[in-house]
C-alpha cells in the first residue's frame, strides 16, 4: 500500500493499492466492484502512518487487469482517496464526554474516544461519581459529565494494526483548556481585568 497524505488531524489521504474483483461483481462497474472492496479492507481500519481510516471517498480503477492461473477473480490497481484522522501530540482538539469513570473520563474526538484522567482535568482535588456521570471538583464546584463538550490537548498517541490498540490520551491543564462553559468564564475575567485596567490609566492620566 502506497500513500500521499495531505493537512492534519482530519486529512483526504491518497493511496494506491490492488484489489481481486470476484467474478459475484463482474455484473457491476468496475467502480462500484473497486469501492465496495475498498469499503470493506480499509474503513474502521487503524494504520500506524495514516491514524483512523474513516471512510473511502473515491477510487480509480485500471480497466485492464491481470488474471491469475486457478483464480476466477482479477486484479487491477486501483488509486483511491480516504478520509483519515490523525492525531498528533500538542494538537488542540474539540471534544465531548461519552464516559465517566473511577479514572477519568473517556472523549469522543473524530471517529474514537481519548482518555482525560482525573489528574489531567485541572490542578483540584476531583471526585468521579461514575453512577451519576459525573465529575466534581472539590474547591471550585466546576463538574463534568456526560455529553459535556470540552477543549484539550493531545499529550499521549498510541496506533496499532487493531481498532482495540488505539489509544490518546488528553489534558485541560492548561490556560484555556476544559469544558466550553469554564473557557467562556475564564475570557470574562480576562476582559474585564483589561477593562480594570484600562479605566486605572485614564484616572492616573
Amino acid at each position: 500500500m502506497k500513500f500521499k497524505k495531505k493537512g492534519t488531524v482530519f486529512s483526504i489521504s491518497t493511496l494506491v493499492d490492488v484489489v481481486r474483483i470476484p467474478p459475484s461483481l463482474f455484473g457491476t462497474t468496475l467502480k462500484k466492484a473497486g469501492m465496495n472492496i475498498l469499503k470493506e479492507k480499509y474503513e474502521s481500519m487503524i494504520n500506524a502512518e495514516l491514524g483512523y481510516i474513516i471512510m473511502i471517498l473515491d477510487a480509480k480503477v485500471d480497466e485492464m487487469g491481470k488474471m491469475i492461473a486457478g483464480d476466477g477473480g482479477t486484479f487491477h490497481k486501483v488509486k483511491f482517496e480516504a478520509l483519515t484522522f490523525y492525531p498528533k501530540l500538542q494538537e488542540i482538539v474539540q471534544g465531548e464526554i461519552v464516559d465517566i469513570t473511577d479514572f477519568g473520563a473517556f472523549v469522543r474526538i473524530g471517529p474514537t474516544d481519548a482518555l482525560l484522567h482525573l489528574s489531567q482535568v485541572m490542578d483540584d482535588y476531583l471526585k468521579s461519581d461514575v453512577k451519576s456521570g459525573l465529575i466534581l471538583a472539590n474547591q471550585s464546584g466546576r463538574t463534568l459529565k456526560v455529553g459535556s463538550t470540552l477543549r484539550a490537548r493531545i499529550t499521549a498517541v498510541s496506533l496499532g494494526k487493531a481498532a482495540a490498540m488505539g489509544k490518546i490520551g488528553i489534558t485541560c491543564r492548561q490556560p484555556f483548556l476544559g469544558a466550553d462553559e469554564w473557557i467562556a468564564e475564564e475570557i470574562k475575567k480576562g476582559n474585564s481585568s483589561g477593562e480594570k485596567t484600562k479605566e486605572a490609566k485614564v484616572e492616573a492620566s
